[in-house]
């Protein structure tokens, strides 16, 4: 298990958010409700955002869950964007300026950077978390770590 650390930029002590989300979480398994009672705690908990949610895999194209923030766009094909990356390769997508990101949606012209967490349960991907910020670089390493550890978290505790 990766030690998580505070984040440089926003300072956020992961350890400590892992333990709310626990409690927040620990009565309840429904995936609606916890899906959005994580996207409301990261929009309130993480600083610096504009955007925080879910987009929910559906055949070969993720579409709009429950989130915080602006309009989204509402269905994204495997492979496009940030979050479709992270769909497509199963890998966590961290980009510090989604400008210079091949195949960027814009559903936010106010998004600068962002974090983009594949979710798996048994070995298949459900769904994807994704995180805006208006800032450039917004997403440390330690940022990455956390909020994996946290995304965890939630699929342990809720029914996917």
């Amino acid at each position: 298990m990766i030690e998580l650390q505070p984040s440089e930029q926003g300072h956020e002590d992961y350890p400590f958010l892992v333990m709310q989300l626990q409690s927040l979480l620990a009565d309840e398994r429904d995936f609606i409700a916890n899906a959005a009672q994580f996207s409301a705690f990261l929009f309130q908990q993480i600083s610096d955002l504009n955007w925080a949610g879910f987009y929910l895999a559906k055949g070969d194209e993720l579409v709009l869950g429950p989130f915080q923030g602006n309009v989204a766009c509402v269905r994204i094909p495997f492979g496009r964007g940030v979050c479709g990356a992270a769909a497509a390769t199963g890998k966590t997508q961290r980009v510090e300026d989604v400008h210079a990101f091949a195949g960027h949606i814009a559903c936010d012209s106010a998004s600068n950077s962002e974090l983009v967490v594949p979710l798996f349960k048994d070995g298949r991907l459900f769904a994807v978390l994704d995180l805006d910020s208006p800032s450039l670089g917004r997403f440390s390493v330690a940022d990455q770590a956390g909020i994996e550890r946290l995304a965890e978290v939630f699929v342990e505790l809720t029914d996917c």
